[in-house]
């Protein structure tokens, strides 16, 4: 169909005869078309008219929309009133119409592909009615997004049940719905790809859709998909709300970086996002938590073939920790507390502990952290085995990753799994620019400095924030033993002074530990002149 209408030289769509106001409603959309905006264009008679002749039959059925898309020029005329209509771009068009009149599903689909300039026939997607609508909804949600993407569809259902891994870009922060959606989004986790390092807004331009942005709604990007997605959040998963959301090219006004060249720069995807695409209007039918639980099975996301009841309760407090990361990094902090909470219960009942004292400071933490960080080696085994969590993922707060918790309390069985996945940067900086080794250091974890020198991926004499080195807080704290392991690599300056001017040496003997300090003065390569006030000082 779209064949025809392309080769015609011009296509005339005709809405019938002239009623209701139907001249100022056109009258209206013409104005529109060129974006002005007369004090006559906002009347209620204006408005009145324009919804009555946006209900009349052509408006509702989706094949119609091959005429308007394919066609060279169009003319669309109704009673004496005539005005120039244009052409429009599968994932946006999806998003636009999937919600319009068909008397089969897959028409839905159909109509739409000769209107596509993403040539979906090379992906299989050509008419061919003997193909089921479970079937062609599969394979449209994986041409939209990416091929290997997990997908569930129904022979009699209007909806897809989706599970990719993602990133959050940003969340929106406003929406001027017009006759194009104008959405400000503020951005958060893209900045490690740009010169500057700050959280931006940027405001994007996109066709009106089927289902409304609204305020709150989050941009993510799933792994493989080229590009970004529009979500909601739900009880127990994401509502789509467009499959394709589409920027313009630049993003930034000096137009110094283009959006699929970020795009493809982006290779860190740690979330497993559970994703509901409804073609259907009242999303309220997937609001029912039976209804979710039935899908999350169907979607083999929470372990139907659980070995233990132990697997099972981890899979899904996991899944709870994985939405309240989610929420947290689109500053939605209430109700990613409210989602922590729900995650460490589910944990506790997992596992048999208490730890409802460890509930407060441990907002913006990973499951993996969170299990580093407490030793439970069996959980972060679990975990580093399904691949559910990235193994290097930053907390939102601390900056800390699972290697930083797990060095800080003395955990070497958990250092050493982390150690063997060869996917953490043993180096990683918090926020204080303290590393994992920094951390061991200053709580005098012997076995676990031992494990990270044993690496020679460390940087030894590092300095944080406050200008310190491991050495200097191992001195701090009186920790001989990492003292003297330090001293051993040869590669640590004695004599450097932090931001506050002191030495290893002058921390050891301010502090009181003359064990410490011994082992500093023996090494002979203390410079003299802090020799004799700093030994004063500690006797």
């Amino acid at each position: 169909m779209a064949k025809i209408y392309s080769k015609a030289t011009r296509v005339l769509v005709w809405l019938g005869e002239t009623a209701d106001n139907s001249d100022v409603a056109l009258e209206r959309i013409s104005i529109a078309a060129e974006n002005e905006s007369p004090d006559s264009f906002h009347s209620e008679t204006a408005q009145q008219s324009t919804s009555m002749l946006l209900q009349r039959p052509w408006f509702r059925r989706i094949w119609v929309l091959q005429e308007v898309s394919a066609a060279r020029q169009i003319l669309i005329m109704c009673g004496s009133m005539e005005i120039d209509g244009y052409a429009f771009c599968l994932g946006e068009l999806v998003d636009m119409f999937h919600t319009h009149e068909a008397t089969k599903p897959v028409n839905k689909v159909y109509a739409l592909l000769g209107m596509s300039s993403d040539n979906p026939g090379t992906a299989g997607l050509l008419p061919d009615y003997e193909v089921g609508w479970e079937k062609l909804f599969k394979d449209l949600v994986k041409f939209l997004l990416y091929k290997q993407v997990y997908v569930k569809t129904w022979c009699d259902e209007m909806r897809a049940v989706i599970k990719s891994k993602g990133c959050v870009l940003g969340k929106v922060l406003s929406v001027d719905n017009d006759d194009k959606h104008k959405v400000n989004i503020r951005f958060k986790n893209m900045t490690d790809h740009l010169e500057y390092k700050r959280d931006w807004s940027d405001l994007w331009t996109l066709q009106a859709s089927a289902k409304h942005i609204l305020k709150g709604d989050i941009v993510c990007l799933l792994q493989g998909a080229s590009k970004p997605m529009i979500i909601r959040p739900s009880k127990g998963y994401f509502t789509v709300i467009r499959i394709a959301a589409v920027p313009e090219e630049k993003l930034t006004k000096d137009g110094d970086i283009e959006w699929s060249k970020l795009l493809r720069s982006i290779i860190v995807f740690p979330y497993d996002l559970l994703l509901i695409w409804n073609w259907e209007n009242a999303l309220e039918k997937l609001q029912d938590p039976g209804e979710y639980e039935a899908l999350a099975r169907t979607n083999n996301w929470m372990s139907e073939h659980s070995k233990t009841e132990l697997r099972s309760n981890l899979d899904e407090a996991t899944k709870v920790w994985n939405d309240a990361m989610i929420l947290d990094d689109v500053e939605e902090y209430k109700k990613a507390e409210e989602k922590l909470r729900e995650a460490i219960e589910g944990y506790e009942i997992a596992f048999g502990k208490k730890h409802l004292h460890m509930l407060k400071g441990q907002y913006g933490r990973t499951p993996l952290s969170w299990a580093a960080g407490n030793g439970y080696d069996m959980v972060v085994g679990l975990l580093l085995v399904k691949d559910i969590i990235y193994p290097d993922l930053k907390d939102s707060q601390s900056g800390r990753t699972p290697l930083s918790w797990a060095a800080g309390g003395g955990h070497d069985a958990v250092v050493q799994l982390l150690i063997s996945t060869n996917k953490v940067e043993f180096d990683s900086k918090d926020n204080y620019s303290q590393t994992p080794l920094s951390w061991a250091a200053m709580e005098g974890h012997k076995a676990i400095v031992q494990l990270l020198l044993a690496t020679s991926k460390v940087e030894i004499d590092f300095k944080d924030n406050s200008g310190r080195t491991p050495l200097s807080w191992a001195a701090m704290e009186g920790h001989k033993a990492v003292v003297q392991l330090l001293l051993a690599t040869g590669k640590v300056e004695i004599d450097f002074k932090d931001n506050s001017g002191q030495t290893p040496l002058s921390w050891a003997a301010m502090e009181g530990h003359k064990a410490t300090v011994q082992s500093l003065l023996a090494t002979k390569t203390v410079k003299s002149y802090f020799k004799k006030e700093e030994i004063i000082t500690t006797i």
